[in-house]
C-alpha cells in the first residue's frame, strides 16, 4: 500500500472501502467513559504546515486534564470526503503523546455522515479500534429538518434513505450541530456525550479545547 504522502485519491477511496469494512456500529447504548478525547487540526496559512491536538477531558466537569500537540507537513491534497489523509498522521502523533490511551475520540468532522461513509471518525476509530465520533459544524451529506429550539434537541441526518447522524442542539436558540457516529458508539449515546459536553459554547468542549490548543501551538512556532 502507498504511504499517506504517495497516494493518490483513487487509492485512498479505495483504502476506505477496506477499511469500512471492519466498522463496528452498535444499534443500542453502552457504557461511557469518564474522560473523552478532543482533537483537531490547525493549519498554516499559505504553507503546508500543521499541528494537531489531542486534549483529554474530565466529561463530568468538562475540565482538560491534558493537552498533546504534533506539528509537521501535511502532504495529501485536499480532497472532500478524503480529509482523514491529510489529518490523520498528525493526529495519530498527537494521540501517541498523551500519558494515556483514549477511551473515546471526538473529532472535529464526521464519522458516518459521509459520501462513502467513512469519515476521520470512523478512519481513526477502526485504526486504534477505540470508540469515535464526528461533531461538525455544517453538514457534509444529508438533510433533516431543524430541531426544536431548546438545548438537547435533535432530528435526524438522512443521506439516501439512511440516517447517517443527527442536527444536534447544544445550546438553547443556536445553530446546531452535526453528529454522527464512527466506530463501536451508538449514535444516541454520541448525541448526548455531544449535549453533556457542550457548557456555554455550542462546540462540545473536548474539540473546542482542541483547536485552542492546536492553533496556540501553531502560533508558538511560528513566533519561535
Amino acid at each position: 500500500m502507498a504511504t499517506l504522502s504517495a497516494m493518490r485519491p483513487d487509492e485512498a477511496e479505495r483504502v476506505q472501502d477496506e477499511l469500512r469494512t471492519r466498522l463496528v456500529l452498535p444499534a443500542g447504548r453502552g457504557p461511557l467513559p469518564g474522560t473523552v478525547v478532543g482533537l483537531d487540526v490547525t493549519y498554516d496559512t499559505g504553507s503546508d504546515r500543521a499541528v494537531a491536538a489531542a486534549v483529554l477531558v474530565e466529561v463530568s466537569s468538562r475540565a482538560v486534564l491534558e493537552v498533546a500537540t504534533a506539528a509537521g507537513e501535511v502532504t495529501f491534497p485536499y480532497v472532500p470526503g478524503l480529509l482523514a489523509f491529510r489529518e490523520v498522521p498528525l493526529l495519530l502523533a498527537a494521540i501517541d503523546r498523551l500519558s494515556q490511551p483514549p477511551p473515546l475520540l471526538i473529532c472535529d468532522g464526521y464519522g458516518v455522515a459521509h459520501p462513502r461513509r467513512f469519515g476521520l471518525a470512523c478512519h481513526l476509530g477502526v485504526l486504534l479500534d477505540v470508540p469515535a465520533f464526528g461533531v461538525a459544524k455544517t453538514a457534509f451529506v444529508g438533510t433533516g429538518p431543524e430541531p426544536a429550539a431548546h438545548r438537547g434537541a435533535w432530528s435526524d441526518l438522512t443521506d439516501r434513505g439512511e440516517v447517517v447522524g443527527r442536527r444536534v442542539r447544544t445550546r438553547d436558540h443556536t445553530k446546531p450541530v452535526f453528529v454522527s457516529a464512527g466506530h463501536r458508539i451508538a449514535l444516541a449515546d454520541c448525541t448526548d456525550l455531544a449535549v453533556r459536553l457542550s457548557a456555554g459554547f455550542r462546540i462540545p468542549e473536548p474539540t473546542r479545547q482542541a483547536d485552542i490548543s492546536s492553533r496556540a501551538a501553531l502560533r508558538a512556532s511560528q513566533n519561535g
